[in-house]
């Protein structure tokens, strides 16, 4: 009894380690976010003499004159729209696309889904220009559209990945079980396969809509009003010719992130499961 009351589990190095490597990666991650919200709680003297510690005097008036200010959440309302289009549409096209391939057997299948996961190979700036032409042949020049469909066409290839691994993955006899009762394939994703689909739902809504939400090229090139802009072009508001208000910029980026952040809190548990799906068989 006395030996086994005072033996004691083996210390774990590799325990120790990952931990250490954990709070190491979460210390890159957390110090430029709070140093930002500090940022903007200070003056712009105080902000250049010291940068990461604490307001030597705490400068609210910085974010309250960005909140009540109207232009502030004319942008916050674009961003919202914007990436709300985008997100939705990138959801409805990829999702039935993800299912054809998922499901379905036709002449040249691969080679489309080749042509779609080509996408991942050309980041948005290489097109900017024939873009900017097809957006204005097109008349969507300073519309929420002429933002939506570009960002829309480059969110594409990696939501059918996602969707069409997860819908892979799925027990095949639900499929079979449906034709065999009369289901057809279009009834079957509307009222099985979507059901069923949520954690991957919300994965790719969330990357898409963050994508979005951060995205500034598309933007600026094709949004010419202060009216439409979003609010990553916000932040020429205090860029000056020579100078910048870096303590209001600081303050803008916190305000604007929240959103983003909140988003992603409340939908990590569904991310984390749709990301993982499939990957332990057995």
């Amino acid at each position: 009894m006395t030996d086994m009351a005072v033996s004691r589990p083996p210390f774990d190095r590799a325990a120790l380690y990952r931990w250490l490597f954990l709070l190491l990666v979460a210390g890159f991650v957390a110090v430029p976010l709070i140093a930002t919200l500090l940022g903007g709680f200070k003056s712009l003297g105080d902000l250049r003499t010291n940068p990461f510690g604490l307001p030597r005097e705490w400068e609210w008036s910085n974010y309250g004159d960005i909140l009540l200010s109207k232009r502030y959440w004319q942008m916050l309302w674009n961003s919202f729209v914007i990436s709300s289009l985008t997100t939705i549409i990138t959801l409805i096209v990829a999702a039935m696309a993800a299912f054809v391939f998922a499901h379905l057997r036709f002449f040249g299948s691969r080679m489309l889904l080749n042509y779609f996961t080509m996408g991942l190979l050309f980041p948005a700036a290489t097109a900017i220009l024939p873009l900017f032409i097809k957006v204005r042949d097109l008349g969507l020049l300073d519309t929420y559209f002429g933002v939506v469909l570009p960002q829309v066409a480059f969110a594409l290839a990696m939501s059918i990945l996602l969707f069409r691994r997860f819908f892979r993955d799925l027990p095949h006899e639900l499929l079979e079980a449906a034709l065999v009762d009369g289901c057809s394939y279009p009834r079957f994703f509307r009222f099985v396969t979507l059901p069923l689909s949520t954690p991957i739902l919300a994965t790719v809504g969330t990357i898409t809509f963050v994508h979005s939400w951060n995205s500034y090229l598309l933007p600026l090139v094709m949004l010419n009003s202060d009216a439409m802009y979003p609010w990553p072009l916000g932040i020429m508001v205090y860029q000056g010719e020579y100078t910048a208000d870096w303590h209001l910029i600081l303050a803008f980026i916190t305000l604007t992130i929240l959103p983003t952040f909140l988003l992603f809190v409340l939908a990590q548990k569904h991310i984390v499961a749709g990301l993982t799906v499939g990957a332990v068989k057995g």
